[in-house]
């Protein structure tokens, strides 16, 4: 009899190295509006018992979750992965309104933040993407579809899956992005 998988009831926090947590903090609390809620400064890595002082810091979302950065002291930042492009790998947060998402897209370019978008996925969200001051890409994003689209969405996404999944392995392996 195998244990059956628990319920997750939400994302706690999302954690990321940051190069200067005072930095960080500017960024996530003075311009986007997230807290700052709590700080974890130590010598050692808990779960490792690893010498590495750092400082970690939390900063919390209205629905209760967090993004968290790792300050190690040095100036560094996480590295890109070599064979991923620099849009893939990202954090989405939802607003409440188009109106919202506007409002942010001015914000975040008044204070000399690029930002790309207004992009629509599919009619599915409206989308705007910008890069944190640890490389770190972000999407401030409100959904769009009605409630019967989305469940036309989750009724059709197993089988597109599965299309896909085909389609690859009827491919040649290439080892490169295309």
């Amino acid at each position: 009899m195998t244990t059956a998988a628990r319920p997750i009831t939400g994302l706690h926090h999302f954690a990321w190295r940051c190069r200067n947590a005072e930095q960080t903090r500017v960024f996530y609390e003075d311009l986007l509006g997230l807290p700052l809620v709590h700080v974890i400064k130590k010598d050692h890595v808990p779960s490792t018992g690893e010498y590495c002082p750092y400082v970690h810091i939390f900063f919390q979302l209205r629905d209760g979750s967090h993004i968290a950065f790792f300050d190690l002291g040095d100036g560094e930042v996480a590295l890109p992965s070599p064979n991923t492009p620099e849009w893939v790998n990202h954090i989405a947060w939802r607003l409440g309104s188009r109106e919202d998402l506007l409002q942010m897209r001015q914000r975040l370019q008044e204070h000399g933040v690029e930002v790309v978008g207004i992009t629509d996925h599919d009619g599915y969200i409206h989308s705007i993407y910008f890069f944190d001051p640890n490389g770190l890409r972000l999407e401030l994003t409100v959904e769009l579809a009605s409630a019967q689209t989305l469940q036309n969405f989750a009724a059709t996404a197993h089988a597109q899956l599965s299309a896909w999944n085909h389609e690859q392995a009827q491919r040649p392996a290439t080892g490169m992005l295309s």
